[in-house]
């Protein structure tokens, strides 16, 4: 049965995954903080700022008042960066009833709190069912129909297999997960490796490396999840390894394309602004690195991009303390 549902986002994955849920034949409404971008979108049914050259289904409508975009939805999914989804949820919650399913589709850790974002739904919405989508999916694929695979995780069995239901089609299948704590974190966590393959690959280093960085970064990601309560077996799934394997490989990646010109000289806050789009992976490695310390969790890979971020770390010199640390057995 088609849905009422209200995406608030229209960034490049809002987007993406506003056409996939209209193009299924939900009743899709899409808003966005920023007017001028939403008029665009609005006149010329596409977002050209983003995701150029894809018509937005007919059951696709654009709202230009938040009220009006929420008003009726069934599901009301954030699709705002994760360091804005709190004030974006504090500003909807008068607007959305307890009957709401809530559905997030940021990746990120808030910085300051070091709460997930999980969390802090839980903090504004306690009487909502609450789903987290996750998985290796790039938007200008999305956006296409090419075949990807997600995941929905709540801690409600129920909650997360109506999402799947809701977001399942023909180019996009989706599996349930319980594990929320380890399906947000190697969703946030990823994208600090890619900052580092990024970095690898603007240094000129070739394969090994960033199999190296790939391998060695999902082990630091899998001891912080064990630490704050995870699943070993999800970082194996989509929003582990998956997920990972498409970040640092991809040039639709804004981490990875990050990471190169950091790693090719440019400046990081310079590098971070020619992106043009938010760079989750930098927030992200703050929160992680003192996490980490917090959690008494060695992390040399996210500490060491801290560094280089933070600190004015030389990219090339941070890579041979990394390659002359102490001997290490693999799996402790």
């Amino acid at each position: 049965m088609n849905k009422n549902i209200t995406v608030l986002g229209g960034g490049s994955w809002g987007t993406a995954v506003a056409i996939s849920l209209a193009g299924k034949g939900h009743n899709v409404k899409l808003w966005d903080i920023d007017k001028a971008h939403l008029d665009s979108m609005k006149e010329t049914r596409e977002n050209r700022k983003y995701l150029p050259g894809t018509v937005f289904p007919e059951t696709l409508t654009v709202k230009e008042k938040e009220e009006d975009a929420i008003n009726g939805s069934e599901i009301v999914v954030f699709a705002v960066p994760a360091q804005f989804f709190r004030g974006a949820a504090e500003a909807a919650k008068p607007m959305i009833s307890e009957k709401v399913t809530i559905v997030n589709v940021a990746k990120g850790i808030e910085q300051g709190s070091l709460l997930r974002l999980s969390q802090i739904a839980g903090e504004i919405f306690p009487n909502n069912k609450y789903v987290v989508i996750s998985g290796p999916s790039h938007a200008e694929e999305v956006c296409k129909g090419m075949p990807t695979t997600l995941v929905s995780a709540s801690y409600d069995e129920e909650s997360a297999k109506y999402i799947q239901d809701v977001f399942m089609s023909n180019s996009l299948r989706v599996y349930t997960n319980s594990d929320v704590v380890g399906v947000e974190l190697g969703a946030a966590l990823k994208n600090i490796i890619a900052l580092g393959a990024g970095i690898s690959d603007g240094l000129g280093y070739g394969d090994n490396a960033k199999a190296a960085m790939m391998t060695r970064g999902l082990a630091e990601i899998k001891r912080l999840g064990l630490a704050l309560g995870a699943k070993e077996t999800t970082f194996a799934g989509l929003s582990g390894i998956g997920d990972l394997i498409v970040t640092c490989t991809s040039m639709h990646s804004r981490n990875r394309r990050c990471g190169i010109m950091i790693g090719e000289g440019v400046p990081p806050q310079q590098a971070i602004k020619n992106v043009g789009m938010v760079v989750e992976g930098v927030f992200t490695c703050n929160a992680a690195n003192e996490l980490a310390e917090k959690n008494g969790v060695e992390m040399p890979i996210v500490n060491t991009i801290y560094r280089i971020i933070n600190e004015g770390c030389d990219p090339r010199e941070s890579v041979n303390i990394l390659m002359n640390r102490e001997r290490k057995e693999e799996n402790k």
